[in-house]
Formats: C-alpha cells, sequence, structure tokens
C-alpha cells in the first residue's frame, strides 16, 4: 500500500499562466492505492483531500478488498498502533510488514512481550535496515512505487476535473486501464547465473 500526490488542475493556476498572478495556494489530492503483489493488479483506491494522513485512509481501503490478506507492505507513513489494530482485526493470521521510521524506538516492553513492530525495530538496529528489508521480504514494495510510477507516466500527474465526487471517478477509471494494462501481460524477469 503507498499513496502520491496528484496536483489539480484549477481556476487558481489558469490565472497564474494567463495574469502572472501567484495563486493562493496549489491543489493536491492524496491517491492511495493497495496492490497485489502476485497479480499485479489494484485491489484498493481511494482518492482523498491532501489533509488526510495515510493511516486514515487504511480502513476505507481494506474495505475493497474481497480476498483475505496475508502480507501488509506499506512504508512508514503507515506505521502506528492504529493501522496494525485494524489489519489485524480485520485478517486473521497476517504478516505486516511497515517499515518503522528512522527514529522509532521498541515499546517498553520489548524485552518481556515484544510486538511484531518492536520485533522490527530491534532488527533493523541490530543489522540495519538493508539487511531487514531482504530479510522479511519488505523489498517486494517497490512493486507498488512503479505502480505509481506507472500512474504517473500512462495516467499522469494531474487530475482535470473539478469536483472531488469527478476526481474521485477519474481515478476510478485511471485504476481501470492500469489493471487492464497489466491484464494484458508484464515482463517476467529470471536470473541468469
Amino acid at each position: 500500500m503507498n499513496s502520491t500526490g496528484l496536483k489539480v488542475f484549477g481556476a487558481g493556476e489558469w490565472q497564474e499562466t494567463k495574469h502572472g498572478k501567484a495563486s493562493r495556494r496549489r491543489s493536491w489530492r492524496k491517491l492511495h492505492l493497495g496492490l497485489d503483489l502476485e497479480t499485479g493488479q489494484i485491489e484498493c483506491s481511494e482518492l482523498t483531500t491532501d489533509d488526510i494522513g495515510d493511516p486514515s485512509a487504511v480502513p476505507g481501503l481494506l474495505d475493497q478488498t474481497e480476498e483475505p490478506v496475508r502480507r501488509f507492505l506499506a512504508d512508514g507513513a503507515y506505521d502506528g498502533t492504529a493501522t496494525r489494530n485494524e489489519i489485524t482485526q480485520r485478517f486473521a493470521d497476517v504478516e505486516i510488514l511497515i517499515r518503522p521510521p528512522k527514529t522509532a524506538v521498541a515499546g517498553p516492553e520489548a524485552e518481556i512481550n515484544p510486538t511484531a513492530r518492536d520485533l522490527d525495530v530491534l532488527a533493523i538496529k541490530a543489522h540495519g535496515r538493508m539487511a531487514w528489508q531482504k530479510s522479511t521480504g519488505y523489498d517486494q514494495r517497490a512493486r507498488v512505487e512503479t505502480q505509481m510510477g506507472c500512474w504517473k507516466s500512462v495516467i499522469g500527474e494531474r487530475l482535470k476535473s473539478r469536483t472531488l465526487d469527478n476526481q474521485r471517478t477519474e481515478s476510478r477509471i485511471g485504476v481501470s486501464v492500469l489493471n487492464k494494462m497489466t491484464s494484458l501481460g508484464h515482463p517476467t524477469f529470471e536470473r541468469v547465473s
């Protein structure tokens, strides 16, 4: 799961271009995507205003998933007890891999009764972030980053609709387009020894 910002084309930018006046504030929307790592399909998406944090979008995204989630990979923006609780309440035996921020510390009961997050923090502290990523398979999260790059190169970095409801429809159409492209085929890679 990941999110990215999309520009909103509005009157402010048009006025700036035509009259040279600086707009008060550029508008952004936040696109949240959840990707199935096995199929490459976007399983859930949500377009929100830029003031909605990533953890706040998780319940709505999980509502869209039809199959049980076995692994949940996300970056440090999703780190927190609320996100982990939401996921574990919905899915039994889910593996949660959320990269703790660099400033993360293990909880007070880490030595007696460590949580999964505590184990991640301690492993990073002991072996380094790259070793943790490799040992846990967290590096597969790069696939959703790649899908974000595909979105911006194929669909674009800018929303054309003016209202939030229409922009949400526009983003759902974009998801449908990318899923169709993915279903047509994607390259496979083999390591040569």
